[in-house]
């Protein structure tokens, strides 16, 4: 009864999930439930994006020295940059040891694909061309770089005294306190979500598709829990993982369940606050996670373009990996930048690789692409807090969680 008590939230989480996935199974016509999943997901999108914008400018805007938010922000890139190709290459090494590719699977061609402009990339990357554009989930790292700006422009005028930097700050404790009010309805969006997910999809896990499903989600929850309590512990110290697995369920569900780094943004800012992260390191690196902390994406990569090139009796080389670890992340930070940009990754990768066979590789692609979304997201979003704890340990000291632990 007392641990009910102290989790009842992540335990209603929990029967949310379990109980979509029953009903999804028996139910064929789950997927008129899909709208409550996407009640949940509608409400965080709407505000997540002005929390990124405040927290993200916030942090900068408060900080003592523009130097600090230099640093923060520059470890923070690194450590994605090294954990992402952690696990590219760790799943590389495992396809190569266990191909992922058996037999040809049922596709239909693909006849309307769009072409990859790589300088209309490039610009969205880091912009768009309204102002009012900049206030979409769709434009999240243009976002980002605006908030960042903003920030800095209040350091210059002034930083923690100005009555800008104060408004952020309180704008930035009221959201936070709006997401609270939303989660309340998150176990029920995880029944819709999981109801309709598992009634259209279900029938999938069966199909040619199977062996490359199963072996993502098992080796990305591998890869999930093996990595994050060595992240935690380089980052924090002696305690840090175990500290980190008391409250790494809760981001790790949320990214799960909505299959977005963005709506896990607010939750990711919860267990950060509580596990004592720094404001200055999480308001910076939980924003920037969410479009550019790819681990998950750069695995999914390498299994997809391991299965076609399997499928195409070619040799998926050592140089091949390494240039599809790259499109990877560029095109999955890029993706926020473009209007109706789900499959872009796919269509990327497809078009570096498989540029005369884009009718059947595209397709095979995006299908695979869909079914491991949920793991992956698990993944890149919840990962993010865990790699909060590494940032601290470069930006606040390497004693930084045995200071919050001995004041608590």
């Amino acid at each position: 009864m007392k641990f009910f008590k102290n989790n009842w939230f992540l335990c209603t989480m929990i029967l949310g999930i379990v109980l979509g996935c029953v009903v999804g199974f028996v139910w064929p016509n789950a997927t008129v439930l899909a709208p409550l999943g996407t009640i949940f997901t509608n409400l965080m999108f709407c505000v997540v994006v002005p929390m990124v914008f405040c927290s993200i400018s916030s942090a900068i805007a408060n900080m003592n020295s523009a130097k600090k938010a230099g640093k923060v922000m520059g470890v923070t890139i690194c450590t994605f940059l090294v954990t992402a190709a952690i696990a590219a290459v760790l799943m590389y090494i495992i396809v190569r040891i266990v191909p992922v590719y058996t037999v040809a699977p049922s596709y239909e061609e693909a006849t309307d694909i769009a072409s990859v402009d790589i300088a209309t990339l490039i610009v969205n990357f880091f912009t768009k061309p309204d102002f009012l554009e900049l206030f979409s989930r769709r434009a999240i790292l243009p976002l980002i770089v605006a908030g960042i700006f903003f920030g800095f422009g209040v350091q210059m005028a002034g930083g923690p005294e100005t009555m800008t930097a104060k408004v952020l700050a309180d704008l930035n404790r009221v959201l936070m306190n709006v997401v609270k009010i939303i989660t309340y309805y998150a176990p029920i969006g995880f029944f819709g979500f999981f109801a309709s997910l598992v009634a259209t999809h279900g029938a999938d896990f069966v199909s040619n598709y199977a062996r490359a499903v199963i072996m993502y989600y098992i080796i990305s929850f591998a890869y999930f829990f093996v990595s994050s309590p060595i992240y935690a512990w380089f980052g924090g110290g002696k305690g840090a993982a175990k500290l980190m697995f008391s409250h790494l369920f809760r981001p790790a569900a949320t990214a799960f369940g909505t299959c977005s780094s963005v709506a896990t943004i607010p939750t990711n800012m919860e267990v950060s606050r509580e596990t004592g992260i720094s404001e200055d390191v999480t308001d910076i690196v939980l924003p920037l996670g969410a479009t550019m902390h790819m681990d998950g994406s750069a695995m999914s990569a390498i299994i997809k373009v391991a299965f076609l090139f399997g499928m195409f009796g070619l040799d998926f080389g050592t140089w091949q990996a390494v240039l599809a670890i790259i499109v990877a992340v560029f095109s999955s930070v890029a993706m926020s930048g473009i209007p109706g940009g789900g499959g872009t990754g796919e269509l990327v990768l497809c078009s570096m690789f498989f540029p005369e066979h884009m009718a059947i590789a595209f397709p095979i692609a995006l299908a695979i692409g869909e079914l491991v979304d949920p793991p992956a997201t698990m993944v890149n979003s919840a990962g993010d807090y865990v790699v909060s704890f590494i940032v601290s340990k470069y930006v606040d000291g390497k004693d930084w969680l045995q200071k919050k632990l001995n004041k608590a």
